[in-house]
């Protein structure tokens, strides 16, 4: 735990995705993250050129989002996003899961749709995170979308937008480590505001922090260190 804890700041992926954020709160953020060394900012399309510009020279990366908040633009779409965001210098691409279609049991049409956009994703030197919003599913549901995602080459799993009726908690962390493949990452995200929160995601198998605390949690962190 002690070597968790020393290295919690690239678990996190500090989130600004609220529709109103203006480009000084962008600023903030990303300066933030760069004197922490976060993995990622996480900030919607059209903030990545001022993320470029802040974050260059940095260690940290930048992630955008495709298909956000609901999932349900068609793959075409989905795809040409996630290209414009890899042309304006994002590298971590977080999708949302086409829910409809899953809802449906259109397996092969959900699995296309990530397969299509993970190919022009890894082309691009870039990761992508498939969010299955975790709230709206049942165990056997959750079951079944991580077994999509992972065959159709996505890199993590991811439970929630932060935008759905519940976030990431430890039961569901739980059962995806549990029965994913050692392979398939997992991003806990939504509603996560504690250190204690993040700590027991990250010791229940979640390989990413998604949140939008990333500062109050770095604060926590540096109290428990003195």
């Amino acid at each position: 735990m002690a070597e968790t804890k020393q290295s919690i700041n690239r678990y996190i992926d500090s989130t600004l995705l609220r529709p109103g954020a203006t480009a000084g709160e962008v600023r903030q953020l990303c300066e933030e993250a760069v004197e922490n060394e976060f993995a990622v900012v996480c900030i919607n399309p059209s903030r990545l050129s001022l993320a470029r510009k802040i974050l260059a020279g940095s260690r940290v990366g930048i992630c955008t989002v495709v298909g956000f908040p609901l999932g349900a633009e068609t793959t075409a779409i989905k795809v040409e996003q996630a290209r414009q965001a890899l042309w304006l210098g994002a590298r971590e691409i977080d999708m949302v899961m086409n829910l409809g279609l899953f809802k449906d049991r259109d397996y092969l049409g959900v699995r296309e749709e990530i397969w299509k956009t993970a190919q022009l994703v890894h082309d691009g030197g870039g990761i992508l995170k498939v969010i299955i919003e975790t709230a709206l599913l049942s165990p056997e549901e959750i079951k079944a979308a991580v077994s999509v995602v992972s065959s159709a080459g996505a890199d993590y799993v991811k439970t929630s937008t932060g935008f759905g009726p519940g976030g990431a908690n430890a039961r569901d962390v739980r059962f995806i480590r549990a029965m994913a493949p050692s392979w398939l990452k997992i991003k806990a995200a939504g509603g996560i505001r504690k250190l204690a929160q993040a700590l027991e995601l990250m010791e229940l198998g979640a390989d990413r922090i998604g949140t939008s605390s990333a500062g109050a949690i770095m604060q926590e962190y540096r109290q428990c260190l003195r």
